[in-house]
């Protein structure tokens, strides 16, 4: 898999001071628009979970949901949509978290799970954590079983995913940024 780590980082473009001063922006949209190295990215995730009888992706609100579903796709499980609070036309489950200014929201359907499955949660990349947390509580509220949190892109620095290993969940990305 160091590999596909390799190649997959080195097609990750990296945008200075964006959107604000001091920050480096680690633009995906390069992954996915060459079709090797987004290929790279989805058999990274398929060699890890294939086999694992994993019953569904919950893909998070929205790059989430472009790994998600293909991910889902090759491994045959089934795909869960965390959305941003507002976009689910059922009755859900809500969970708040804190951001650098302020509070956001995201949702699930109730019915989105049956208790005992076994779920992949999958986000582009884990920089505070806050989004995957909440997505993993309101999982966990319904009674699936969280195989692992996983992402593209881990940003160590800002301790997200530190946060999520203190959560009792298990950590994977393809690769990682240190300094950011």
């Amino acid at each position: 898999m160091d590999y596909f780590a390799d190649s997959i980082k080195k097609t990750i473009r990296t945008v200075p001071d964006w959107p604000k001063p001091g920050v480096n922006f680690r633009d995906i949209t390069t992954v996915l628009q060459d079709r090797t190295a987004f290929r790279k990215l989805i058999d990274a995730f398929v060699h890890r979970y294939h086999g694992q009888d994993i019953d569904a992706i919950a893909a998070v609100d929205a790059r989430g949901f472009i790994i998600g579903s293909a991910l889902a796709y090759e491994i045959n499980a089934g795909l869960v949509l965390v959305r941003k609070k507002g976009k689910l036309p059922f009755d859900t489950l809500v969970e708040d978290f804190e951001l650098e200014y302020g509070t956001a929201s995201v949702e699930l359907h109730k019915d989105a799970f049956r208790p005992g499955d076994r779920v992949v949660l999958v986000d582009d990349l884990i920089a505070t954590g806050g989004t995957m947390l909440a997505a993993a509580s309101l999982i966990r509220r319904i009674g699936a079983d969280i195989v692992e949190a996983a992402a593209m892109i881990d940003l160590p620095d800002l301790g997200g995913s530190q946060k999520l290993r203190d959560q009792g969940l298990q950590v994977y990305t393809v690769c990682s940024f240190d300094g950011d």
